[in-house]
């Protein structure tokens, strides 16, 4: 299992090519509830969702022995996310479950039309913790991402979650902000414990040309629909 350490290099992995012509006019970088926050505030309703992935106990504490049955246990299923949309941004965009890379960034779909699911850590819609989503903001070759419009997100924009099965979750926006690649809270954007969020991430900011990379992330922060 992944930890969010194996991801402290994301960052650096949300930008590829050259800025197109929507880095020339910039929203404010931050609407609604500042990130950190938005992941620490209680959840306001609950949700049903698929069964999350299994989370390894805290620390060095061993799990409490209990009594277990003859038969074997059988894991639970997790019903992978399919396609995102963002109807009020325009934004909709098949998901791919992801993992991380060899130097521990989190892989991204080569397609910028396409977004990546963390899969290492809650699905969309799991009792707890944050379900991670990202993409590419542009591409020299391919032009603009799906996720180039989330810099323009506001609270109550609706975000909605399909999965492999048909079903669906909804979330509202609580949050966005534009934050600086080195400050990314990397710890609470993949927290597996703590109510139920959904966090979207692209590029954002001024690009630098000469490390070929946008200065920023964008982060969406997202709470279950009532």
């Amino acid at each position: 299992m992944r930890t969010p350490a194996a991801v402290l290099a994301l960052g650096l992995t949300l930008a590829i090519g050259t800025p197109t012509a929507w880095a020339l006019t910039r929203p404010e970088p931050t609407a609604g509830v500042p990130v950190v926050a938005a992941l620490a505030a209680p959840a306001r309703a609950p949700i049903t969702a698929p069964v999350p992935a299994a989370t390894p106990p805290p620390g060095d504490r061993l799990p409490e022995a209990t009594a277990r049955p003859a038969a074997p246990t059988v894991a639970p299923v997790v019903v992978p996310p399919v396609r995102l949309s963002l109807p009020a941004r325009g934004i909709e965009a098949p998901i791919d479950p992801v993992g991380v890379e060899p130097e521990g960034e989190m892989t991204l779909p080569e397609d910028v039309d396409r977004v990546g699911w963390y899969s290492y850590g809650p699905v969309p819609g799991a009792a707890e913790g944050a379900a991670v989503v990202a993409g590419h903001v542009d591409d020299a070759e391919q032009g603009l991402g799906a996720l180039a419009p989330l810099r323009e997100a506001e609270p109550g924009d609706e975000v909605v979650v399909e999965a492999a099965d048909g079903s669906t979750t909804r979330w509202t926006v609580t949050g966005r902000e534009t934050i600086d690649k080195p400050g990314v809270p990397l710890g609470e954007l993949f927290a597996r414990t703590g109510a139920p969020r959904l966090v979207l991430i692209t590029c954002g900011g001024p690009f630098d040309a000469d490390l070929r990379s946008y200065r920023d992330n964008v982060v969406v922060v997202a709470e279950p629909r009532p």
